[in-house]
């Protein structure tokens, strides 16, 4: 037994303990890398799901001996044909919970932690733990919300030089059917996911001043009646099962009453469906593909036995196999990891109404925010302009949509506080009014 562990580590050994034309510069091969890689680094996984479940594999195999994993999913039936850690009978369980009992029963040398929650729910000293993260998510949201709490972690210098001890280094990979895409981020030197946010697939988004106020379209109707009315009228049921035609059948029939009040056509049992399942297709091949290609890359942090990529990997399995590389660039004004702090927004006049800046906070590129609450600064004192996710207070500040920027005593100069489940902090926005078009600075 003692002999086939010690054999168990080879392929390892071959590169960690001797040089090649290969590594980096900077690399000192010895045994004592093989040995932090297995008791003192430590890393995380957000996400447990088709690719999070072939990343923890590859971990393990890959002599990785400290894993957490964080996912606040329950694993469903229709998971058991890609994300191979889960069995019939785990239906109904934490995804986290029983991918780690898994990968700990099989690799006895791995050590995996799960955490059944959200990542919100973790605080910034949780996050500071770990030498690096790797990410296995579906969602745009929560990528930019990770990447801003890595970012929020970073420290300065009085001569504003980054303290590298703070640098925690984000691999992010993603798939979608075929294709699949992964990438390095180095926060504060490298660009970060907000840099870089028109690569991803344009996200649908609704802002909820729009689907409560003033609907156009049929998916307005949809997402009001499953973001205000289903926790109002279902208060002990608040999580809507999106397999349950009970439920599909409530919010198509809501949405219907929704959509005759404000005159508007279009919406049908299979509309319901698309909108509240939001279906991503997903290829287990095209998974393991992208999870190797992470924790290779994973491997590289810690060892530092080879150059990092740099920084963006494309694999497209669609027709044929076909990947390229290419070096993505950081934005001077990004919202999240600018060196820049103040940010600007540069608006026509102060005609405009609150509704319209919000908008623009949620269409314009630069932004692309979900649902932002909006506080001002006037007179060394806070106003709540508009609140979102709290329906008591929401329904308070919701007539100052209507309003416009002099009606609620904004003017040139003023700093607008921004926060969005995008980013894990809120941030300032100094208004400034122009004579021309609406555009961003």
């Amino acid at each position: 037994m003692c002999d086939n562990d010690h054999r168990r580590w080879n392929h390892l050994k071959k590169i960690l303990e001797r040089s090649s034309p290969f590594c980096h510069p900077d690399f000192e091969p010895g045994t004592g890398i093989l040995e932090f890689l297995q008791n003192s680094c430590k890393l995380l996984v957000v996400g447990a799901g088709g690719l999070g479940c072939e990343l923890l594999k590859d971990l393990a195999m890959m002599g990785f001996g400290d894993v957490h994993v964080i996912d606040m999913d329950t694993i469903d039936l229709s998971n058991l044909n890609r994300q191979f850690l889960f069995r019939r009978k785990d239906v109904n369980s934490s995804k986290a919970e029983v991918a780690a009992k898994f990968i700990n029963e099989r690799v006895p040398t791995c050590r995996v932690t799960p955490h059944h929650c959200k990542i919100q729910d973790k605080s910034e000293d949780f996050y500071r733990n770990f030498h690096f993260v790797v990410c296995g998510l579906d969602s745009v949201v929560a990528r930019r919300w990770i990447n801003g709490m890595l970012i929020s972690l970073l420290s300065y210098d009085d001569n504003q030089q980054l303290d590298n001890s703070t640098v925690i280094p984000l691999i992010d990979g993603g798939t979608e059917g075929f294709k699949g895409n992964v990438r390095v981020i180095i926060p504060g030197i490298t660009p970060c996911i907000d840099c870089t946010l028109d690569l991803f697939p344009p996200q649908v988004t609704y802002p909820l001043c729009t689907i409560a106020s003033t609907p156009r379209l049929p998916e307005h109707c949809i997402e009001y009646v499953k973001l205000i009315q289903w926790p109002k009228e279902n208060p002990f049921d608040s999580n809507i099962d999106t397999d349950d035609p009970v439920h599909i059948s409530w919010i198509y029939e809501k949405s219907l009453e929704r959509a005759d009040e404000f005159g508007i056509n279009g919406v049908n049992y299979r509309l319901v469906q698309g909108v509240i399942k939001n279906i991503i297709p997903a290829v287990a091949s095209t998974n393991a593909v992208i999870a190797a290609a992470c924790v290779t890359e994973a491997f590289k942090v810690a060892t530092s036995c080879c150059p990092l990529l740099n920084n963006y990997a494309v694999f497209n399995n669609a027709d044929g196999i076909y990947t390229y590389t290419y070096e993505a660039e950081r934005k001077s004004d990004c919202i999240t990891c600018s060196p820049r702090k103040a940010k600007y927004l540069d608006i026509d006049d102060t005609n405009m109404r609150l509704e319209k800046i919000i908008e623009i906070l949620c269409e314009h590129q630069q932004y692309q925010m979900k649902n932002p609450a909006l506080t001002i600064e006037l007179d060394g004192k806070r106003k709540t302009l508009y609140m979102p996710n709290v329906p008591s207070i929401e329904l308070k500040t919701r007539p100052n949509l209507k309003m416009t920027l002099e009606q609620l005593g904004i003017a040139d100069g003023c700093k607008l506080l921004v926060a969005d489940i995008t980013n894990p902090r809120a941030f300032e926005i100094i208004l400034k009014i122009k004579n021309n078009c609406v555009s961003m600075e």
